[in-house]
């Protein structure tokens, strides 16, 4: 009997080595996938222009030439600081706002007990399904009629109210038990008080999760602050990278500079706030 039962462990002892084996093979070839093309991004970053060619025919590095990098800030013509600048101004605001909003609508939906709650929330989810380009046009318009365009407004407002906010923070919300606001009712708590001194606190972890995503996905947003800027002061850094396309040719070891440093602020975010996104999204994966 002793070795009718340790027989299936000694078969699946060579299985589960040549299965960590490959894993270990995958797990590598998928981290130099991500691995090279960064090494490659940096040594671009502190080459010639005269040696950009060079470096895509061979691997060895040129001559490090880290002048580059103040020659960013300053390039006569680009004002980097500026488009740095902007990104976190624009960004900041519209997480901020986003996160009261969301907040705000995720707390109506979870907790207020209305007539129709339940299809106006799938109306406000089905928005989820229009593509932001069908949008575009209208909200430009309505935009150019309210004299937002070319200013810091018609970068934040537009983009501050999202549906994937309130519904992931109505999910986070709908895990707390009623039995808080119904006792926090019989204390003599309104809504705005069991909303801002028992919901939001306890949905801490889906809040900084959906503050980390409105972050980033404003501060890497591209397509509409390309139509609603004109002025060069108000370009942020992904319209701004744009500007090291000049008559003359195109700059490459400073767009790689530029956005190598570009990389640097959601790298830190990340480094900083990545156990509550972890946090977060099991929350949201379990509770959801």
């Amino acid at each position: 009997m002793g070795n009718a039962n340790t027989s299936p462990g000694r078969r699946e002892g060579p299985l589960l080595i040549a299965g960590r084996i490959a894993l270990f093979v995958v797990a590598l070839v998928v981290g130099l996938s991500f691995f090279v093309p960064f090494m490659w991004q940096v040594l671009m970053s502190i080459s010639e222009v005269a040696d950009v060619d060079l470096l895509t025919k061979t691997v060895t590095p040129p001559e490090a030439n880290w002048e580059n990098y103040p020659r960013v800030f300053n390039h006569e013509q680009i004002e980097f600081g500026r488009y740095f600048f902007n990104s976190f101004f624009v960004a900041g605001w519209v997480t901020i706002i986003q996160v009261i909003t969301c907040s705000m609508a995720a707390y109506a939906f979870s907790r207020l007990q209305w007539p129709g709650r339940d299809k106006v929330f799938l109306g406000y989810l089905g928005t989820l399904m229009v593509p932001g380009v069908v949008l575009m046009v209208p909200t430009y318009a309505i935009v150019r009629y309210m004299g937002m365009f070319n200013d810091y407004t018609g970068l934040i407002i537009p983009v501050s109210f999202t549906a994937y906010g309130t519904f992931l923070l109505r999910q986070f919300m709908l895990t707390i038990p009623t039995s808080l606001d119904e006792a926090a009712s019989i204390d003599g708590a309104g809504h705005w008080r069991i909303y801002s001194q028992i919901i939001l606190p306890l949905a801490r972890p889906g809040i900084i999760v959906m503050a980390i995503f409105a972050f980033l996905f404003n501060y890497n947003a591209f397509f509409w602050p390309l139509i609603i800027v004109k002025d060069e002061n108000l370009r942020t850094l992904p319209i701004g990278l744009l500007a090291f396309n000049t008559s003359y040719g195109q700059e490459t070891p400073l767009i790689m500079a530029a956005s190598l440093m570009a990389m640097i602020p959601p790298v830190i975010i990340f480094l900083v706030l990545q156990k509550y996104l972890v946090k977060g999204i099991q929350l949201g994966a379990v509770k959801g």
